[in-house]
């Protein structure tokens, strides 16, 4: 029997140790899941009950209603509090759950509750699908990110509803309050205004309460644990150090919402449809919150149809990029795209190793952050192409639309409700992919790493670039 550790190697040192019985393999794991979630949603949707009106949603708009929320997206075809009775807000919102925690977290906690012991096999998936480094605590990181999403939920909650009281009777802010911070936290997007948060587009106390469970949420949470227990030992003064993985998002996610603020809050100063009319201070409020919604979360407090050129595209690129690895949000996720760009100045530089913060990226790290861009981009780009020839709308509204959807986002500049019901299909489809896409492909690549060949072909040269 080998005594190699267990560790971020995946699933083959322990194949050969694991006799009669076949290992369960994440990524299909993750497809079935959320395939299942979303037929359930449907399902459940499409019930006179879940309607506002007591007639029967079409199948097409449950369907894609249902895919918006367990892949935490935020698009909507029809409107939700008029569409939708309590009964499916809260069918939505449980979806929202689930898609937030991910299939394989929700499965987990469902055993821990019904006394159920979690076997190696399972500690395995839950290993891969949340990104942990070690096998040993997955199950106690599991637990973290239940109490973590519940006290960060509950806390945004309680400020909402707090603000809201004012505006609304009690019962009903207490609802909209826990509605919006579920959604926010796991970057869902969705809201019972009919107009996200338009009508709040001046209140920093929403805004800033809105964005900062969306940027918690997609940090993602080993991240969060790992700056937990830095700031645990910093207290009792042991010396300790943040993970390289820690570092990286901390630092991207700051630079994707400080330097695009900046860049929108000026293309956008004069837009007399989105920033002009408002205060200097509700200028920079605006464009933050722009910024720090675009990374996945789909609520917005200025009109996305009014937005310029540069801004949409900006936005576009945002999306696409989306949140961190473990997290909420969707997108190719902030260390993808950052392994890639130190890839290429490293590059440029002339060096053969990839470094950061006094240390080297493990090798293969480029090649699997190239393929799942590269794969990414070929699917917006193939969606951007069909919904060309189905939909009536300018390209880049299309293009707006199918970044979004991949990226989970959930933002829109109007073309969402005006889709035709084949559109609806391929956007919900994409959401689904982009949900479980690069995830399920960062395993395979993991996997398909520990299948070394024993024979390597002769090499020869070709000229690129």
């Amino acid at each position: 029997m080998s005594s190699e550790p267990a560790g971020r190697g995946g699933f083959a040192p322990y194949r050969q140790r694991w006799t009669g019985q076949r290992l369960p393999q994440p990524h299909k794991l993750l497809v079935l899941g959320f395939a299942g979630a979303v037929i359930l949603g449907t399902i459940l949707l499409s019930l006179p009950i879940a309607s506002a009106s007591g007639d029967r949603v079409s199948l097409v708009d449950a369907f894609f209603t249902a895919t918006s929320a367990i892949c935490v997206t935020g698009l909507t075809t029809v409107d939700t509090p008029s569409t939708w009775s309590l009964f499916g807000e809260l069918v939505i919102l449980f979806l929202v759950q689930i898609g937030g925690l991910g299939i394989v977290t929700a499965t987990t906690l469902i055993a821990l509750l019904r006394g159920k012991r979690i076997t190696l096999p399972e500690r395995l998936v839950v290993q891969e699908a949340l990104g942990s480094i070690e096998l040993s605590g997955v199950v106690r990181l599991v637990r973290y990110i239940i109490l973590t999403t519940l006290f960060f939920e509950a806390l945004g909650a309680l400020v909402l509803f707090t603000r809201w009281s004012g505006i609304l009777p009690a019962d009903k802010a207490l609802y909209f309050g826990v509605f919006h911070a579920v959604s926010a936290f796991n970057n869902a997007g969705f809201d019972l205004f009919s107009t996200s948060l338009l009508g709040f587009k001046e209140d920093p106390v929403v805004l800033l309460t809105i964005s900062g469970l969306l940027i918690l949420g997609g940090l993602g949470f080993v991240v969060i644990n790992d700056i937990y227990r830095y700031v645990q030992a910093r207290r009792t003064k042991i010396r300790a150090v943040l993970s390289l993985q820690t570092k990286l998002v901390l630092l991207l996610s700051g630079l994707l919402i400080v330097l695009p603020a900046a860049v929108i809050f000026v293309i956008e100063y004069r837009n007399p449809e989105t920033l002009g009319p408002l205060s200097l201070g509700g200028k920079v409020l605006n464009a933050y919150f722009q910024a720090a919604t675009a990374r996945t979360a789909g609520y917005f407090s200025i009109p996305q149809g009014g937005l310029t050129q540069a801004t949409l595209f900006i936005t576009v690129l945002l999306m696409f990029i989306g949140a961190s690895p473990g997290g909420t949000g969707g997108g190719v996720k902030t260390t993808t795209f950052g392994v890639l760009a130190l890839s290429v100045w490293s590059t440029i530089r002339g060096k053969r190793d990839v470094e950061l913060f006094g240390r080297r990226l493990r090798d293969g790290a480029v090649d699997r952050s190239l393929a799942i861009i590269a794969s990414s981009l070929f699917l917006v780009t193939i969606v951007s192409l069909i919904l060309s020839v189905t939909e009536n709308a300018p390209f880049l509204s299309i293009l707006f639309e199918a970044t979004s959807a991949f990226g989970t986002v959930g933002l829109s500049t109007g073309l969402t409700p005006e889709l035709t019901p084949v559109g609806k299909v391929i956007v919900a489809l994409v959401m689904y992919a982009g949900r479980v896409g690069p995830v399920t492909l960062a395993v395979a690549l993991w996997q398909a790493q520990e299948r070394q060949r024993l024979i390597r072909l002769p090499e020869e040269r070709i000229m690129v670039g």
